[in-house]
This record gives C-alpha cells, sequence and structure tokens, in this order.
C-alpha cells in the first residue's frame, strides 16, 4: 500500500488544520490506518487510528479535539485537528495495516506557534 500524507503546515494556536491521507488501494481492505506524530526528542505516538469497520480510537491528549474519518470513495482518510496548541507541533505519519504489512507515508510537518 502506498499512502501519500498532505495537509502541514503552520498555524498559531487555538487554530485548525486538516491532514489527508490517500491510499493506492481501497480502504476497506486495509485492517487499519491510523495517523502518528514525532516531536523532536520524543518517540513516535499514535495520534489517532480507524478500523476497516469504522472503528476509532485517540490518545488521550488530543480527545475532544482531533477526528479522523475517511472518504472511502477517495480511498482517503483524514485527520481534523481544532484547537491546536504548541505541543502538537511535530512530523505527522500516516500508517497502514495491510494483513503483516505495515506501511507508511511520508509525513508532513504541523507547527503550531503560540
Amino acid at each position: 500500500v502506498q499512502l501519500q500524507a498532505s495537509g502541514g503546515g503552520l498555524v498559531q494556536a487555538g487554530g485548525s488544520l486538516r491532514l489527508s491521507c490517500a491510499a493506492s488501494r481501497n480502504i476497506l481492505t486495509i485492517n487499519r490506518m491510523g495517523w502518528y506524530r514525532q516531536a523532536p526528542g520524543k518517540q513516535r505516538e499514535l495520534v489517532a487510528g480507524i478500523t476497516s469497520v469504522g472503528i476509532t480510537n485517540y490518545a488521550d491528549s488530543v480527545k475532544g479535539r482531533f477526528t479522523i474519518s475517511r472518504d472511502i470513495a477517495k480511498n482517503t482518510v483524514y485527520l481534523q485537528m481544532n484547537s491546536l496548541k504548541p505541543e502538537d507541533t511535530a512530523l505527522y505519519s500516516c500508517k497502514a495495516v495491510f494483513g503483516r504489512l505495515d506501511s507508511w507515508g511520508p509525513g508532513t510537518l504541523v507547527t503550531v506557534s503560540s
């Protein structure tokens, strides 16, 4: 599975961004897709995930602010990020779990200024 992420950028605290992750195959055949992030000096962490049947989960730090969704017709998963905080600054990457294979897309940088 090939993934292409987009939508990062620079935003002020309290602002919003929407990230997109386009997959090269029908996302209903992908067991799970997720957004991860890695801030400088920190380990990569799961931000939000969605399964092939639409079950979602979120990191505690983003619950109520971020929403993961999908457009099946476009084979795209989105991450709507609202009420952004400086601590959300990180490189955001999309991952797909397809069978026993993990595929990662190139990251997109999100910078939140205070």
